[in-house]
């Protein structure tokens, strides 16, 4: 566990691979912490500079009051690159990372060479729905939400592995107060405007059965930016990091070898 101290907020991170090598940053998704991305990082070569975060209110990174914003949770992404001076990075970044990933890379283009917006949007949900889940959080607990959430996350297939149990116990697990902080982070974010400005290599990744952000949402964001390329991971819902983790890290090592970030 290592806690980056950034003032008002405190984030644990974790750095894999070789200290001097090219970084690669993952952000994970609402309900999750760094360890969603466990799999691919197995498949990854191993003379990257990989560096994972929780956020604020997730895993290890403690919760402060809800509700957050969305450019709060950007700060915290850019305070914490500038804590571990990194520069020219690929920003990965799922769902709610994706966004935070979209709104760093209009506010500060110095840290990324290259985008990769996997199971995200410019603006996902509405204000509604997304005060709705808050709602019923604060009720009943995550619990109240967990099983809607596993339907929305996987595959049928992957539905009926015992793993979902170890993922639905996973968003169990998160601080409330985090939780329903990123929800309002998410309602209150349209960034159709801001992200059709960017002018960088994009890499855009979509599941087929994925509920919480569709394929055509993904490939709308994706389109926004000119030169993006879009992939489609089939038999993969919002987590193909997790259902196809192989899939996935195929075209993210792709990416990066087209973008000479690896050889």
């Amino acid at each position: 566990m290592q806690l980056a101290d950034l003032g008002d907020v405190q984030l644990n991170y974790q750095v894999d691979g070789a200290a001097d090598g090219p970084p690669l940053v993952f952000a994970n998704s609402l309900g999750t912490d760094l360890h969603l991305w466990d799999a691919v990082l197995e498949r990854l070569p191993m003379e990257l500079r990989i560096i994972r975060y929780d956020l604020r209110g997730h895993g290890l990174s403690p919760a402060t009051p809800a509700p957050y914003t969305m450019g709060a949770l950007i700060r915290d992404a850019e305070r914490l690159l500038d804590h571990l001076q990194v520069k020219d990075c690929i920003f990965v970044g799922l769902s709610i990372g994706g966004m935070i990933a979209q709104g760093l890379a209009v506010k500060r283009l110095d840290l990324m060479r290259g985008l990769v917006l996997s199971n995200t949007a410019a603006k996902i949900g509405t204000a509604t729905n997304w005060q709705q889940r808050i709602d019923a959080i604060q009720q009943g607990g995550l619990e109240a939400v967990a099983d809607a959430i596993m339907q929305r996350w996987f595959a049928p297939e992957f539905l009926k592995s015992p793993e979902v149990a170890h993922w639905r116990a996973h968003v169990l697990q998160q601080s409330v107060e985090g939780y329903i902080g990123c929800c309002a982070a998410i309602a209150g974010t349209d960034f159709y405007t801001p992200t059709s400005g960017l002018r960088l290599p994009t890499l855009g990744i979509a599941g087929s059965d994925d509920g919480a952000t569709p394929a055509d949402l993904v490939r709308e964001t994706v389109n926004l930016i000119p030169g993006s390329k879009f992939e489609l991971i089939r038999k993969a819902g919002h987590l193909p990091c997790i259902e196809q983790p192989d899939a996935f890290a195929d075209r993210l090592i792709s990416f990066l070898q087209e973008l000479g970030h690896i050889d």
